[in-house]
């Protein structure tokens, strides 16, 4: 799938002093829209989605998190949350924006939930391109919602990222192998159906991980998780999510939980969805960006004035 030539350059912008995102935007003036990439991916994974939302009326901004493609590493070595927000709502002043719709994916997705809650002021309405939803185990449970079966032989890499990150990276010891370690995750992992990526679609998503400073931290969010890893402040993702919210979920893909339907009418009151998207696995906004484009755009019409 061909990249817009002008996707492949972010600017980088300040959003605290001495501390830059690099950032991809299209369409400044129109309704604020902020994308949130995940892992294994960078801000390039939305470049079949700035085109089409910014032409529909948005002003859409997709920054490299902390530490991921071309922004800068943590300036104080956190990789949590609230550390992710605070460089989000930094960049929401430095570009003029009181509030936007907020879509995330992945990790993206739970750094979105988390910005919802910890900044309700500032998120106009949330999208959420997979099945993440807030850590609410208890009234799962006191739904009657039963308990996930364990996680398959594919999620490995969760306890080496979290518990063997430095061991990991020195294995991957060359560009290449780091490169092939992170394109793994768009074939055989099985996050998407197989054939979703062709190589140059790999060469154009990986290429920012050839770094190995860039490899470990990715890795930060997985010690996190993992608590190997201090967090800035405590996570706010324990609580329902209180504005809009448009879920799409791929319906192609190993890492789906069970019972989403039910999960998603507690963690999203107020959301349209779950939608299934067939043929599209863990990365929509590149699998089935015309479902994406389409569904953003429709579910924020009024704001558009639509």
């Amino acid at each position: 799938m061909a990249v817009p030539a002008d996707l492949t350059a972010p600017v980088l912008t300040e959003v605290a002093p001495g501390h830059r995102l690099a950032v991809r935007r299209r369409g400044e003036g129109g309704v604020p829209l902020l994308l949130i990439h995940g892992f294994p991916c960078t801000s390039r994974i939305w470049s079949h989605n700035l085109p089409a939302l910014a032409a529909a009326g948005f002003d859409v901004a997709a920054p490299d998190l902390r530490g991921y493609g071309d922004s800068d590493f943590a300036p104080d070595g956190f990789y949590d949350f609230n550390a992710f927000n605070t460089d989000l709502t930094g960049l929401f002043d430095a570009l003029g924006w009181d509030r936007a719709v907020v879509a995330g994916h992945d990790l993206g997705a739970m750094v979105a939930i988390d910005m919802a809650n910890r900044h309700p002021d500032r998120v106009e309405r949330l999208v959420v391109l997979d099945d993440s939803m807030p850590d609410l185990e208890e009234a799962f449970r006191a739904a009657g919602i039963p308990a996930g079966t364990p996680k398959p032989a594919v999620y490995d890499y969760q306890r080496r990222q979290g518990f063997h990150a430095d061991e990991l990276v020195a294995e991957l010891a060359t560009p290449e192998r780091r490169r092939r370690y992170i394109a793994e995750f768009f074939g055989h992992r099985m996050w998407c159906p197989p054939d979703a990526f062709d190589q140059d679609d790999l060469d154009f998503l990986t290429e920012p991980y050839a770094d190995a400073e860039r490899l470990r931290a990715s890795f930060a969010d997985y010690e996190v998780v993992a608590g190997t890893r201090e967090l800035s402040a405590p996570e706010m993702i324990d609580r329902p999510v209180a504005q809009r919210a448009l879920v799409l979920v791929g319906a192609d893909q190993v890492t789906l939980t069970e019972h989403v339907e039910a999960k998603c009418a507690i963690a999203f009151p107020e959301a349209v969805g779950p939608f299934w998207v067939k043929g599209a696995g863990h990365f929509m906004p590149w699998e089935a960006p015309q479902v994406v484009n389409r569904a953003i755009r429709s579910f924020c019409g009024d704001l558009l004035g639509r």
